[in-house]
């Protein structure tokens, strides 16, 4: 076994060991700071809530490359499914079980052994290299990276390029970088009838024959035709609630909850107002509530997007796709400053299910790659 992948290895294990279900960070972060201290990293725990975020730096001057990514990992599911204990790392034809061994303390392992021996074999490299970790991406995400990036950007701490770890490969690693993400807005539709009896619905308004020809039409809305870099927008209804229960009673309200994924092709007003323009040709007594989970956001091809390419290929000689499909990820968050930001990880297939696992040689694969990416850029 190289140090490479024996040393990616244990401390993706040691990672699996702290039970960080969101948003606790259960001593991760702490670990992490203390192995990359003696080469040369400072840590600033900037904690907001009960969320606990770490920024690493090495280097004072830029450009700042920084790694980021979340140590919190989403609840375990019934224990007796799974065929080994979640937080006992698990290794198993090749494959090494646990929570978060995907999503994402492999990837965080690898951008540990990555800083290390990038920084032992090149101890003047140029610029900074930083770390922004925190233990809320799977749950609200309202005190994790979007408040260290405030922090940051109040101090004019300023992040040029941005590698997240999120598992963005498909079949293999390394086929699909993410080079961004379309947007997601929520909102919650309440729509107010009179209860009634079924048998006198002269008598009722139901909520639900008001609002079902709107949902329809908001399904079957063309938004955009997406663009050479987004797919086309979605309208998902997530939640459809209404009544009592019982068979014989008309509902007085009715609540739905919607989300759109949106691309670069439409803004968030824009997707308000042509909502409630279908809304308002079939209902009158109605509220929508509505909330941002990010906007869309694209880095184009430059300098990561090149640096990342060319060690994809130079470390596993394949050619890798740029895409952004699949949910947010806090990169929503850090682009908006400025920084071209991608993301890179490993295979996706197992992540939030029982026995989520990650290949134990795509770890050692995944190192060489993040450090073949500090090459190109910091030398």
């Amino acid at each position: 076994m190289s140090d490479t992948l024996s040393d990616t290895l244990a401390l993706t294990q040691q990672l699996i060991a702290l039970p960080s279900v969101t948003p606790h960070d259960h001593g991760c972060q702490r670990l992490i700071a203390e192995r990359l201290a003696p080469c040369g990293f400072q840590a600033d725990y900037l904690n907001f809530e009960d969320v606990e975020n770490l920024w690493l730096r090495r280097g004072t001057e830029g450009p700042v490359f920084c790694f980021a990514g979340h140590t919190d990992v989403v609840p375990t599911g019934p224990l007796t499914a799974w065929d080994s204990p979640p937080f006992q790392p698990d290794i198993r034809d090749g494959l090494l079980y646990g929570r978060g061994a995907a999503d994402m303390k492999g990837s965080i392992a690898a951008f540990v052994v990555a800083a290390e021996n990038f920084v032992r074999e090149y101890p003047q490299h140029q610029g900074s290299i930083a770390l922004l970790i925190t233990s809320d991406e799977e749950g609200p995400s309202k005190y994790g990276t979007v408040k260290v990036v405030e922090t940051l950007e109040a101090r004019q701490e300023k992040i040029t390029w941005c590698l997240v770890g999120e598992p963005s490969s498909s079949q293999q690693l390394g086929d699909i970088i993410k080079n961004g993400r379309r947007g997601s807005l929520n909102a919650k539709l309440t729509v107010q009838g009179k209860q009634g009896h079924v048998a006198y619905p002269q008598l009722a308004d139901n909520p639900i024959h008001r609002v079902a020809p709107a949902l329809a039409e908001l399904a079957a809305e063309v938004w955009d035709h997406g663009n050479a870099f987004f797919p086309p927008t979605s309208f998902q209804i997530s939640n459809l609630n209404a009544g009592t229960g019982a068979n014989n009673v008309i509902p007085g309200s009715l609540e739905a909850l919607i989300n759109f994924r949106f691309s670069t092709e439409l803004t968030e007003e824009e997707i308000k107002q042509r909502t409630t323009t279908i809304l308002n040709k079939y209902v009158k007594n109605y509220s929508l509530e509505w909330s941002l989970s990010g906007q869309p956001f694209l880095t184009a091809r430059g300098k990561l997007v090149a640096a990342t390419v060319k060690a994809i290929q130079e470390i596993l000689n394949i050619e890798t796709e740029l895409s952004t499909s699949g949910g947010t990820s806090d990169g929503r968050f850090i682009a908006p400053t400025g920084a071209e930001v991608l993301e890179l990880g490993p295979c996706n297939a197992s992540i939030h299910q029982i026995n989520e696992y990650v290949n134990i040689n795509d770890l050692s694969k995944l190192t060489r790659i993040y450090q073949r990416i500090l090459e190109h850029l910091l030398l």
